[in-house]
């Protein structure tokens, strides 16, 4: 993705100022300005949460990440331009969020339906699996979640914290484990890091779902190491 984005160089810019490639010549919020409330947002506001991720994924869906500007999405959402900026203070903030929501509810599917895998190893690479054939649905909502992570900057880091956050809850859950060791603990950081990458490559054209599955499966027999004691 690091190449697409040197390639467009007019969408890597909306991580360096928030808002600006979304909204063009438009003055909008400071960064500096919280993208969510920092207390629990009221039952209206949640609403109105979810309506503006529901449009931007709905945005993404049809047209990838350029098809999400800012002011559609207000309209799409019934919610004023300034509003939408107070909840997102731009499209590469929006995107992130609307990728951890997405992964919400992936979770939530898959916790209806656990894997069924022997091992750790085999329930988390079901797992992936499954997560990963969800977003084959939507390549181009998917380019566009994968593309916001690859231009944020500091500035959104909130945001890919959740999202890291919500990849490792779905691959613990998935381990069975009840309490992991560090090590394994620290497998589940690298088949993060993994998983992402592989999904980058594969949006990219340079993977085969076959591949993609092969290196699912190879990271994730990191979750069944020997021992401390030895093998």
């Amino acid at each position: 993705m690091s190449a697409e984005a040197k390639a467009d160089p007019k969408n890597a810019r909306p991580a360096a100022g928030a808002g600006r490639a979304a909204a063009p010549g438009r003055a909008h919020p400071s960064s500096s300005e919280p993208s969510e409330p920092s207390a629990p947002l009221t039952e209206r506001q949640e609403a109105r949460r979810r309506r503006i991720l529901h449009a931007s994924a709905q945005l993404a869906g049809r047209g990838g990440f350029d098809a999400v500007q800012m002011r559609e999405v207000a309209e799409s959402s019934q919610v004023a331009l300034g509003t939408l900026y107070r909840y997102f203070p731009s499209k590469v903030h929006l995107l992130v969020a609307t990728m951890q929501d997405q992964l919400e509810r992936m979770h939530a599917t898959l916790r209806k339906k656990p894997p069924a895998g022997e091992s750790a190893a085999e329930r988390v690479a079901e797992t992936l699996m499954r997560a990963f054939r969800a977003l084959q649905r939507e390549p181009q909502l998917a380019d566009a979640m994968v593309r916001a992570l690859t231009f944020a900057d500091r500035g959104v880091s909130a945001e890919v914290d959740r999202v890291s956050r919500q990849t490792t809850m779905i691959i613990l859950d998935a381990t069975g484990l009840t309490d992991p060791t560090p090590a394994q603990l620290s497998a589940v950081r690298v088949i993060e890091h993994t998983w992402h990458s592989v999904l980058i490559t594969w949006l990219a054209g340079r993977a085969s779902i076959a591949q993609v599955r092969t290196d699912i499966e190879t990271v994730c027999r990191l979750i069944d190491p020997p021992g401390p004691e030895g093998p």
